[in-house]
């Protein structure tokens, strides 16, 4: 069972996602950025199917990264270390942007697998899915939108 589940629309064409995941490193910092709270996002280290970023509030590990296109998809795999504080979050993720039938792009996120440490990580598996994955929603959308400007 997944821990969040959402779609939202996006106002970009596939090319334009498939561009901007050719370099994912990239990709990545710029949604990250577009979180609320987070006021700092740098690249630490990229490999070939890896991330490392450091935020205001952390450091992020993405790895296992998966990137599959299709002709009216794209299919984005990765898992996520999340370490902030005194609570480190382990998560897996599946998207999928898809060419909507009336323009622009529907971008839908799964997570799953979610694990996090003591009693904040408790609060957090508990209740935190739903802020955050309106987070993660939002936070796409407004990257891939903002590249198109």
């Amino acid at each position: 069972m997944p821990w969040f589940e959402g779609t939202t629309a996006i106002d970009c064409d596939l090319q334009a996602v498939e561009a901007s995941l050719a370099d994912f490193a990239t990709h990545l910092v710029g949604v990250v950025r577009s979180m609320p709270g987070i006021s700092e996002a740098e690249l630490l280290e990229q490999g070939e199917d890896s991330v490392t970023i450091r935020t205001n509030e952390g450091v992020m590990r993405r790895r296992n990264i998966e990137c599959s296109v299709g002709d009216d998809e794209i299919i984005l795999r990765s898992d996520e270390v999340y370490e902030a504080g005194k609570i480190t979050v382990r998560s897996h993720f599946d998207d999928a942007y898809t060419a909507s039938s009336s323009g622009g792009v529907q971008f839908r996120s799964v997570v799953s697998d979610v694990q996090a440490n003591g009693m904040l990580g408790f609060l957090y598996r508990r209740f935190g899915s739903r802020n955050m994955g309106k987070a993660l929603l939002s936070s796409q959308k407004m990257y891939l939108e903002s590249t198109q400007r």
